[in-house]
């Protein structure tokens, strides 16, 4: 049987009355390259903060790596690294001090430290910056910094939200080259996406969260397949018809644009801007 990376139990997140999450059960295997995807506003930044120790859950329960992570938070943030929404860098530092404080917090002895900091400066395209406060580095440098960031300890699993966001393609590549060998070494990675296509390129598995529920998980071919758990778009919950070369976005547009009975979205009125038309 394969082990779970994460698995949760009837997770929900409540902010007074609003639920923002609502009794998720995610399953993610060990070595997946795992896509979380949902609209705006569906809960996708908000699992994350529970996955990682940083927003307790309401109720429902969180393993991660067979650890309960109310139970034993050290353990499980020792084994994880995150690429959080806003990153959360020291501006005031530069690129070297940044990793050289990262990789001692993780308790990495000084030798390592130096050595892993070089390297992944080297590997980011950041050794010429090193020098540089981070306040000054542009979006993308800094999205490079926060994932050397995460990776420095050799997580087990990597969260990462919207990590591609405002990065070039040169840095996109660089970022994906990185991943992808994690994910050789058996490393999990989690990530979160509006860009489909990345997803879809690089994903084995995905998990679809709307109006904080959710409503879909399993692998790529199980979701064209319309077979996926939770994979449901009619009032009486039988799964979609199934079509082997549906894309990402067609499957993810076909389920989020159902309402809350199943039905499909009604089409938006044509509308117009009375100043452009």
């Amino acid at each position: 049987m394969t082990s779970l990376a994460i698995d949760t139990i009837a997770l929900t997140r409540q902010f007074g009355e609003f639920t923002a999450v609502k009794d998720v059960n995610l399953r993610v295997a060990a070595g997946q390259f795992f896509g979380f995807l949902g609209p705006n506003g569906a809960g996708k930044s908000t699992t994350i903060k529970m996955l990682t120790g940083l927003l307790a859950p309401t109720s429902g329960n969180i393993r991660i790596l067979g650890e309960d992570l109310n139970e034993h938070p050290a353990e499980v943030k020792r084994q994880i690294g995150v690429v959080p929404e806003g990153m959360a860098l020291f501006g005031r530092l530069t690129a070297d001090e940044y990793l050289r404080f990262v990789g001692r917090m993780y308790g990495l002895d000084r030798a390592t430290t130096l050595q892993r900091t070089r390297e992944l400066l080297e590997f980011m395209q950041l050794a010429d910056e090193r020098k540089k406060l981070i306040t000054d580095f542009s979006h993308g440098m800094q999205k490079k910094l926060a994932l050397a960031a995460a990776v420095i300890h050799g997580p087990r699993i990597l969260f990462l939200d919207e990590p591609f966001e405002g990065v070039d393609a040169v840095a996109a590549g660089t970022l994906k080259a990185m991943l992808q060998r994690m994910i050789a070494r058996g490393a999990t990675v989690f990530l979160t996406s509006h860009v489909l296509e990345i997803v879809e390129r690089l994903c084995t598995h995905v998990a679809i969260i709307h109006r904080g529920e959710l409503v879909a998980q399993g692998s790529l071919e199980e979701l064209r397949a319309g077979t996926g758990s939770g994979q449901t778009n009619t009032g009486e919950g039988t799964a979609p018809s199934g079509r082997e070369d549906r894309s990402l976005e067609e499957i993810f547009l076909e389920i989020v644009g159902a309402d809350r009975e199943g039905n499909p979205a009604a089409t938006a009125p044509e509308q117009e801007l009375s100043w452009l038309s």
